[in-house]
């Protein structure tokens, strides 16, 4: 520290599950495991720039993560942390990926959360949690097209968290029943995310968004009341799944195997590709099974995480 002002901070942001089916744009789950590093250090000349960026297994995506810091989420997040916080000079930021791109997992959002908490930790008089989400928000609108925080939200938060758009920043942070658990399973497929909502329908049959709106009422009332039974009742997407399964190879059979070793309820996370699933933690380890095989039955390769229905969101690794 310098006349104690951090000059150096590294933060973690998970990656998140989008969408939880039921909750288009204003449902996200967190999950232990993956997620994006980011360090940030002052230095003298203003602005934000990237220094560095490095990560696992983004090989031969290396090229759709820009260095322009006004062109990556994480660059126009911290940017966005420091205007805000009227930070003295600039700071440079080290971005490490540990998401896949176009994972559906959260990846955009994951990155803009980083680095939205390692600048904050810079600020002399760091910002609230809601400045942090507003500034996260900006990056991953670059990334989406839409200012949507069903990724960034639980990223930054941590857990099950309601984010209507219409309310942001506010949150409301929900649970759960205690014994639960997340299944993503990641296809080793890459779905460009502002290009799958570009593809949606502009407009759905009314029947269609009530019956969605009640779905997702009668989810947040099951987790209010710790209701396994109304949860599976519930977690059902009638309005977008359609649009977007046909782009996932296999995403039929993998559903399938999910709820027939007893998930409460699956879809796609996020724009997809990957695939989630709720199930009770007994039935984890056979519902992740499943799943990866039914990819693997069609010749594609996963990756699959089992994480707790509470993961933590992000946090401050180091402060010097």
């Amino acid at each position: 520290m310098t006349n104690g002002v951090a000059t150096t901070a590294t933060a973690f942001a998970p990656a998140s599950i989008g969408n939880l089916g039921v909750g288009f744009d204003v449902l996200g789950l967190a999950i232990a495991g993956p997620g994006d590093r980011v360090t940030a250090e002052r230095q003298d000349a203003p602005g934000v720039v990237i220094a560095a960026i490095t990560g696992d297994g983004i090989g031969a995506d290396a090229h759709l993560l820009s260095r322009d810091a006004l062109s990556n989420t994480a660059g126009i997040a911290a940017a966005a942390i420091w205007q805000a916080g009227k930070g003295s000079g600039g700071i440079s930021l080290t971005l490490h990926k540990g998401t896949p791109l176009g994972s559906g997992m959260g990846s955009s959002a994951a990155s803009a959360v980083a680095g939205a908490v390692a600048a904050n930790a810079l600020l002399e008089q760091p910002l609230e949690h809601s400045a942090v989400l507003e500034a996260a928000l900006e990056g991953e609108a670059f990334a989406s097209g839409a200012r949507h925080a069903d990724n960034v939200a639980p990223s930054l938060y941590g857990g099950l968290v309601l984010c209507p758009p219409g309310r942001l920043p506010h949150c409301e942070s929900l649970a759960l029943p205690d014994g639960l658990v997340s299944v993503l399973v990641h296809p080793h497929l890459r779905v460009d995310t502002a290009a799958a909502r570009q593809a949606l329908s502009e407009s759905v049959p009314l029947k269609t968004a009530v019956t969605q709106s009640g779905l997702l009422a009668c989810f947040v009332q099951a987790c209010a009341r710790g209701d396994r039974d109304g949860i599976a009742a519930s977690l059902r997407d009638v309005m977008i799944e359609h649009q977007r399964s046909r782009f996932v190879p296999g995403f039929e059979s993998v559903k399938a195997a999910a709820l027939e070793q007893g998930a409460l309820g699956t879809s796609l996370s996020g724009s997809g590709p990957s695939v989630f699933a709720i199930c009770d933690a007994a039935a984890g380890d056979a519902v992740s099974a499943a799943m990866v095989a039914a990819f693997e039955s069609g010749g594609v390769g996963c990756d699959y995480w089992l994480s707790s229905a509470s993961a933590p969101g992000a946090v401050l690794e180091s402060v010097s």
